[in-house]
C-alpha cells in the first residue's frame, strides 16, 4: 500500500469526510452482487467492465482519505512541538517567579510603607520597589499570555486529534469497502475467464482499440521534467496493479503518475482528482510526451502520454503497466505539468 500515501461535526474537515464515506457507500451499493452462474454475453463483459470503474472509483476515494489522514498527523505532531516548546517556557516564567516570591519573603516580607520608614536610603528604596514592580507585572503579563496561548493550541489538538480520529474512521471504511471490491473483482475476472477464448479476446480488444485524432507534435516532450517522468514511467512496465500503491514494486493508477514525476523531481498530488489541476489544462490534439490524460467526467483514472496515440498506465488489478491507445476510454481533460 503506497504511503503518500489525510471530525468534529462543526469542522469543514468532517464535511469532506462524511462527502467521502457517502461516495464510498454509493459505490458499494453501486457494486451490487454479481451473478453466481451469468451466460457469457455482452452482459458479463459489462458488469466487468462496471466491477473495474467502480474499483478505481473506491481506490481513488481511499487515496484521498489516506492523505487527508497523513497531512492531519503532520499537523498534530507541529502542534504537540508547540505545545512542549511553551510549556517549557512557562515552566521557566514560574520558576523565576517562585524565586522571586522567596527572595522577597526571606527580606522580611515587610509592608511597604513600613519598608520605607526603615529604610536607609528611602529614594534608593524607592527606586528598586518601582523596578520590582515593573519586574513583577512584565512576568505576570507574559505568563497569562503564555497560558492563553497553551490553552489555544490544547484546544487546537484536540480538535485536530477528533479530526484525526475520524479520518481514520473514514479510512477503515474505505479498506473495508476495498475488500468488498476485490471481492467483486475476484468474482468478475472468474466471469470473464469462463467466457470463452475469442469472446475474452474480443472484450480485451475493445477496452484497447479506441484511437484518438491528434495533429500535434506528439513525440516531442513537453519540457525536460516530463521527458524524465516519461522514461521514469517506462520502466514501470510490467509491474503489477496494487491498490493505493505508488511504487516502486506496484502501482495504481494516479500511484504511478505520481512516482513518475518524482522521479524528475515533481512532487504531484497522490489522486487523480488533484492531478487533473496539476497544470494547464491543454486540448487532447495538442498532448505531448509527459502530458497527464485523465478519463471519465469523474476523473478517477489518470494515465501518461507518451506519443504516437499511446499512454502508459496501471489499468485495472489484474494487468500490468502497460501501453494502451489514449482513447481507450472517454477523456475528460488533458495535463500539462
Amino acid at each position: 500500500m503506497g504511503s503518500h500515501r489525510r471530525i468534529a461535526p462543526s469542522s469543514g474537515s468532517d464535511r469532506g469526510a462524511v462527502v467521502a464515506l457517502g461516495l464510498l457507500s454509493a459505490a458499494a451499493t453501486a457494486l451490487g452482487a454479481v451473478p453466481a452462474a451469468a451466460t457469457p454475453s455482452a452482459d458479463t463483459r459489462a458488469e466487468v467492465d462496471r466491477l473495474y470503474r467502480e474499483a478505481e472509483k473506491a481506490t481513488e476515494a481511499y487515496n484521498a482519505a489516506d492523505e487527508r489522514a497523513d497531512a492531519l498527523r503532520r499537523r498534530i505532531a507541529h502542534a504537540q512541538d508547540r505545545i512542549a516548546r511553551q510549556q517549557e517556557h512557562v515552566n521557566t516564567m514560574r520558576e523565576s517567579l517562585g524565586a522571586l516570591a522567596g527572595a522577597q519573603y526571606r527580606s522580611g516580607g515587610y509592608d511597604p510603607s513600613l519598608a520605607l520608614l526603615l529604610a536607609e536610603d528611602p529614594d534608593d528604596y524607592l527606586d528598586k520597589a518601582s523596578v520590582l514592580d515593573r519586574i513583577t507585572l512584565h512576568q505576570a503579563g507574559e505568563l497569562k499570555r503564555l497560558r492563553g496561548a497553551l490553552r489555544s493550541l490544547a484546544q487546537d489538538r484536540a480538535e485536530t486529534a477528533g479530526e484525526l480520529g475520524a479520518l481514520d474512521r473514514n479510512r477503515r471504511a474505505a479498506a473495508a469497502h476495498k475488500r468488498t471490491v476485490e471481492h467483486k473483482l475476484a468474482q468478475a475476472r472468474r466471469l470473464l475467464n469462463s467466457l470463452p477464448a475469442g469472446e475474452r479476446a474480443a472484450w480485451d480488444r475493445a477496452s484497447r482499440s479506441a484511437r484518438a485524432d491528434l495533429t500535434g507534435p506528439g513525440g516531442v516532450p513537453a519540457s525536460a521534467r516530463a521527458a524524465a517522468a516519461v522514461a521514469a514511467a517506462r520502466t514501470a512496465l510490467g509491474k503489477p496493479y496494487v491498490w493505493g500503491a505508488n511504487g516502486p514494486s506496484g502501482f495504481d493508477c494516479s500511484g504511478l503518475t505520481q512516482w513518475s514525476y518524482a522521479q524528475a523531481g515533481v512532487a504531484l498530488p497522490r489522486t487523480s482528482q488533484a492531478q487533473r489541476y496539476a497544470g494547464r489544462q491543454i486540448p487532447l490534439s495538442e498532448a505531448r510526451p509527459g502530458d497527464l490524460v485523465v478519463y471519465r467526467s469523474d476523473a478517477s483514472h489518470v494515465g501518461m502520454y507518451v506519443g504516437n496515440g499511446q499512454v502508459i498506465h496501471a489499468p485495472y488489478p489484474g494487468a500490468p503497466v502497460r501501453y494502451d491507445p489514449v482513447g481507450m476510454m472517454p477523456v475528460s481533460s488533458v495535463t500539462r505539468v
